[in-house]
């Protein structure tokens, strides 16, 4: 009989297989670590806000207002630019970089075409205050946004206006008010398509910011314009297709030729296609 020491001995590893079972350790450990780091990070990931003093002054050569919009614990630092007799608005939700100094330095091109601009910065970025906690607080952020402007504009159309970023919430803010007109540039499917896309690795149930926007245009009832570069490698014109197919409403599909994801604005061909949208809603 084998003593009860004997019996609980086991032979020693063999030094290879020592040697890789001290690298799956190590390979599980150091995987475990990224994936905890892209859970607590994801909003400084995601959200890479750029502050502004309390204290800095815009200054633009059109008339415009700085506006504060008080949201739960945290106040949103926006601006509205103002022309005589406007055709219209055009509610602005910007991109996840930067903040409105960097944002608007194409406003120019709303005067061109006669409208009144509104573009927020969301908590964080520029001068506003507190942080992003979650995708509810952010859709509710531009919902408090939207309340403080859009009934000065009864009568006349509103454009819902989202970039990058900013399209998903656009798409979530469409679905609950009554817009003119929907215009998606450089959008997305899912934010989750979006991360898979840059981290293969990490299961999607990380993702505290999934923003579906595949799962909410459906129920847009305002005609969708998308803009998209042809040479997007962030976010592919694929994406813009497939939203597409998804929507409900009157729908246009403009790709612009050569385009990529920062400099699609600077195409003539993107000013020109808004333009003519704006103004067609608008009326002459």
């Amino acid at each position: 009989m084998p003593s009860a020491e004997s019996a609980m001995t086991f032979p020693p590893l063999r030094p290879a297989a020592l040697v890789l079972a001290t690298v799956a350790a190590i390979a599980a450990v150091g995987y475990a670590a990224l994936l905890a780091v892209l859970y607590f990070a994801q909003e400084r990931l995601i959200f890479p806000a750029t502050p502004l003093p309390a204290e800095y002054r815009f200054a633009y050569d059109q008339r415009f207002t700085e506006v504060q919009v008080p949201v739960a614990g945290a106040t949103l630092s926006a601006l509205h630019f103002t022309q005589d007799h406007p055709r219209g608005l055009v509610f602005f939700l910007h991109g996840n970089g930067g903040n409105l100094v960097d944002w608007t330095t194409g406003v120019d091109f709303y005067r061109r075409v006669n409208y009144d601009l509104f573009i927020l910065d969301y908590r964080g970025y520029g001068k506003s205050t507190g942080r992003i906690e979650s995708e509810a607080q952010l859709n509710a952020d531009v919902r408090a946004a939207w309340d403080a402007i859009a009934p000065r504009y009864r009568g006349k159309p509103i454009v819902i206006y989202g970039r990058s970023l900013g399209t998903g919430l656009a798409v979530a803010l469409a679905r609950e008010v009554d817009a003119q007109l929907l215009v998606l540039v450089t959008p997305y499917t899912s934010l989750a398509d979006a991360a898979r896309r840059t981290y293969p690795a990490a299961p999607a149930f990380l993702l505290k910011y999934p923003l579906r926007t595949d799962r909410a245009i459906g129920d847009v009832r305002a005609p969708v314009l998308f803009l998209h570069g042809t040479r997007d490698t962030l976010i592919p014109p694929a994406d813009s297709e497939k939203l597409r197919t998804l929507v409900r409403s009157k729908s246009e599909l403009v790709m612009i030729e050569g385009a990529g994801h920062q400099d699609i604005h600077q195409f003539r061909a993107y000013q020109d296609s808004l333009a003519a949208r704006l103004t067609a809603l608008g009326g002459e």
